[in-house]
């Protein structure tokens, strides 16, 4: 069974789960604090609506299901996502193949590359 190690502040939580198990659903069995602030009760329940499930993918991305279309499109027209485009990923849409570690809530990248970088390089 796949291991999936949940980091959370600075607090770290190990989990079996078994194989294609929903993240979002393992954590909150575990316990492991998936939204923030007023997100734990103004979300879309797993339906891949809101965005507010997002987790940072640190290690063992290529274990997770394939991103769905409409976590695709959330992704995209999130600020949150910018410089983790593709370690960043919902929760709700993503299964759990292999182990992974995955940071919970993660917090805006003011420094990330691809937010400063200019649009077009120079040549």
């Amino acid at each position: 069974m796949p291991k999936v190690m949940f980091v959370y502040g600075k607090e770290k939580k190990e989990v079996e789960v078994p194989e294609g198990a929903n993240l979002r659903e393992e954590a909150l069995k575990a316990g492991v604090p998936v939204y923030a602030g007023l997100h734990r009760y103004l979300n879309c329940r797993g339906l891949g609506l809101c965005g507010t499930c997002r987790v940072l993918v640190k290690q063992g991305g290529e274990h997770l299901s394939p991103k769905t279309r409409r976590e695709r499109f959330k992704l995209a027209l999130s600020l949150f996502s910018i410089g983790h485009e593709t370690d960043m990923r919902l929760s709700c849409q993503a299964r759990v193949l292999g182990d992974c570690t995955v940071e919970m809530t993660p917090a805006f990248n003011w420094s990330g590359e691809n937010f400063w970088q200019k649009p077009y390089p120079n040549k």
